[in-house]
């Protein structure tokens, strides 16, 4: 089986595809949990009751570093909402200054809030980093997330960069930006991570892998990143696939108390 670690399922366009015919076209690529991450305290409620209706989804609880609309949360709110059983997470969180940098001092707090209530609850931060880089890692050590630890979402720097997580106990997660022509500095770090640290994802609808580059992206296209990380590493699908799934249930160890939906029948 192989598990989609980081997707947005209720941003998915419903006019597509429904979250229905999502579910089984992952599965029929053997993706069979998905994590369907938080961006605000707004779509934190949708994002629960998806992974309550459906088993093989898991769920998160926070709030975008881009989002300026909404409530702010506080360290005390999250910590509320991620106490739920069905949250295994707390972000989607950390910084971005390609878009964000005039509110950097708000992401900052906004940051540190994510990481505190994530220590008070002890569940694991998913953490979103872009041309922000020293003050992200800064502030995860300053504020003790290796005390909980987490993942590196959609990762998008070098090696160097990787090793700097690794040391402060944060998995890597690659999307389909490692499959594009562009990306071979995150192909050398995605060759390089300790086979324990790493995760694949999709970011969907968001950076669709060739050869879908363009479209909207969805939990089964997954399985293209997954297979491009396994030639990368000179694994087979199916070694890449078990290393990956076993990482996200030891690091989202509440995900592992889901059932794990049954493989796609196949046909006669």
């Amino acid at each position: 089986m192989l598990v989609d670690s980081h997707c947005h399922l209720d941003l998915i366009d419903p006019d597509l595809t429904s979250i229905e015919t999502l579910l089984e076209d992952a599965a029929a690529q053997d993706v069979r949990h998905l994590l369907c991450v938080s961006v605000s305290l707004d779509n934190a409620p949708v994002v629960r009751a998806l992974a309550a209706r459906h088993a093989q989804v898991s769920a998160s609880v926070g709030v975008h570093p881009n989002q300026t609309d909404g409530v702010e949360p506080t360290v005390p709110q999250l910590a509320a909402l991620a106490q739920d059983p069905l949250i295994v997470a707390v972000g989607e969180t950390g910084l971005d200054y390609h878009y964000g940098a005039e509110h950097a001092d708000l992401q900052q707090a906004r940051f540190r809030t994510h990481i505190r209530a994530a220590r008070e609850v002890g569940k694991p931060l998913i953490v979103h980093m872009r041309s922000a880089t020293d003050d992200t890692l800064r502030i995860l050590a300053e504020e003790r997330a290796t005390d909980v630890g987490g993942v590196m979402h959609c990762f998008t720097e070098d090696w160097p960069t990787a090793r700097r997580a690794l040391e402060l106990g944060f998995h890597i997660s690659f999307s389909g930006i490692v499959t594009f022509k562009s990306a071979e500095p995150i192909r050398d770090a995605a060759r390089q991570v300790p086979a324990e640290r790493l995760l694949v994802e999709t970011d969907a609808p968001y950076l669709a892998p060739v050869p879908f580059r363009g479209q909207q992206n969805r939990p089964a296209f997954v399985r293209q990143v997954a297979d491009f990380v396994a030639d990368l590493r000179g694994l087979s699908p199916a070694e890449l696939d078990a290393l990956v799934s076993r990482n996200f249930f030891a690091l989202f160890p509440h995900a592992a108390s889901k059932p794990i939906s049954a493989p796609a029948a196949q046909p006669a």
